[in-house]
């Protein structure tokens, strides 16, 4: 078998927000070609990997990713040119140590994910089986209940709600069609309530609607009227929360602004719990600022038994600070978005310390995303059991929950 790597190729691309990313290709010797391209965060956590962009404003008002490209050019290809693509380890570790730096600084978590997922999506492809086989192996085989984004605010829309995401869970659902249908039902019964009500039915980042109400009450009560609108109850549907906390402390404080609420962190572990007693919240997102450590060990001491309590901002995706969580007992979760730590090897490593201490995991989309399919492939091979993939509107999204039906019908004609 010719499964050396012959070339690479990496060029600028568009993403959902018309802002640059990068894909990458993966030449064999044998002919066969690995593609895979990278998406990009509004909402970002002070702890992720650095993605590098030019700065000129000349050029996509400072957003290109040329350096990133040329450091992929000059530097990565030359390195991993001859290797092994099956040795995706081994490929992923040498270009963190080119890089040299803790966050992928020199080179760019945008440039070394593209070459990353690129690999595995040569290797998977050079010996003819799924992606999300050559990740997982004849383990890999459940598929992901959606978290599925249908009212955005916060950085991911222009109006007051301060609270990011609210998203439904269908927990009733048997398989992934079903999950989609049932998610499906309920986003056209919010659009009818929230046209009714003259809102705008316009959309945020993730496909969600972003109507211009104020407070986190509101939205919440428009997705209990929707739920029960298309027939469910919310014994059958469950909302997700993602606050992005955040984004909105500043000095120490909590600024609620569309609630008028300035809050410690002692009160905004009240006014969080008040909303997971009055509401069917099954997972909290981000609920307090990611240094806030202290606030989060009493919201998990708190909550922890109550509902899914997710770190992003928190942990990163990053081994070391959710090995630090563990150790401090904080969350019982976590928000897994490849871009953040910058390779799937170090991804895989952090799954599956998770996994070990049985902390939930939860495959995420960014808000800037493409039409690369990789996640939804990560899914699948971890059983990861839940994923983000935005909204049932925006192909960039729905390309995602196509290819979870694609998988599931596979794995239901080899059983």
């Amino acid at each position: 078998m010719k499964v050396k790597i012959k070339d690479v190729k990496s060029r600028q691309i568009i993403d959902s927000r018309g802002i640059p990313t990068i894909e990458t290709e993966i030449i064999l010797e044998s002919g066969q070609i690995g593609k895979a391209s990278v998406p990009s965060g509004a909402s970002t956590g002070k702890f992720e990997a650095i993605e590098l962009r030019d700065n000129n404003d000349k050029e996509y008002n400072g957003k290109s990713i040329y350096i990133a490209i040329s450091n992929i050019e000059n530097y990565i290809k030359p390195k991993i040119i001859g290797l092994n693509v099956f040795n995706q380890r081994e490929i992923d570790l040498l270009m963190c140590s080119l890089d040299g730096t803790d966050n992928k600084s020199k080179y760019g978590a945008n440039a070394i994910l593209s070459v990353s997922y690129a690999v595995a999506r040569a290797a998977a492809k050079e010996i003819k089986i799924p992606l999300y086989k050559y990740i997982g192996g004849i383990y890999g085989n459940m598929l992901p209940i959606p978290m599925m984004n249908i009212i955005n605010g916060g950085r991911h829309a222009n109006n007051k709600l301060d609270f990011q995401e609210f998203m439904i869970q269908p927990v009733c659902s048997k398989n992934v069609k079903e999950s989609i249908k049932i998610c499906a039902e309920i986003y056209y019964e919010l659009k009818k309530i929230i046209n009714k009500q003259g809102y705008s039915t316009s959309v945020g980042d993730e496909g969600g609607f972003a109507p211009n109400i104020r407070t986190n009450n509101e939205a919440l009560d428009l997705i209990i009227q929707a739920i029960r609108d298309a027939q469910y109850t919310t014994n059958d549907v469950k909302i997700c929360l993602d606050v992005a906390a955040s984004e909105f402390y500043k000095d120490g404080k909590y600024l609620l602004e569309g609630e008028e609420k300035e809050l410690n962190s002692d009160e905004m572990i009240i006014y969080i719990s008040e909303l997971v007693k009055n509401y069917p919240i099954h997972s909290v997102e981000d609920a307090l600022n990611q240094e806030d450590y202290s606030g989060w060990k009493k919201l998990t001491e708190q909550l922890g038994q109550k509902c899914q309590l997710v770190g992003d901002d928190l942990f990163v995706t990053n081994y070391k600070k959710l090995k630090d969580g563990i150790n401090e007992k904080i969350a019982n979760a976590i928000l897994i978005k490849p871009n953040q730590t910058g390779t799937l090897t170090e991804t895989l490593d952090t799954i599956q310390l998770a996994k070990k201490n049985n902390y939930k995991t939860i495959i995420s989309h960014r808000s800037g995303e493409t039409e690369d399919t990789f996640i939804s492939d990560l899914a699948v091979g971890v059983n990861a059991g839940q994923i983000k993939a935005g909204a049932i509107a925006r192909s960039e999204r729905t390309v995602k929950y196509n290819q979870l039906i694609r998988i599931e019908e596979e794995i239901e004609c080899n059983n």
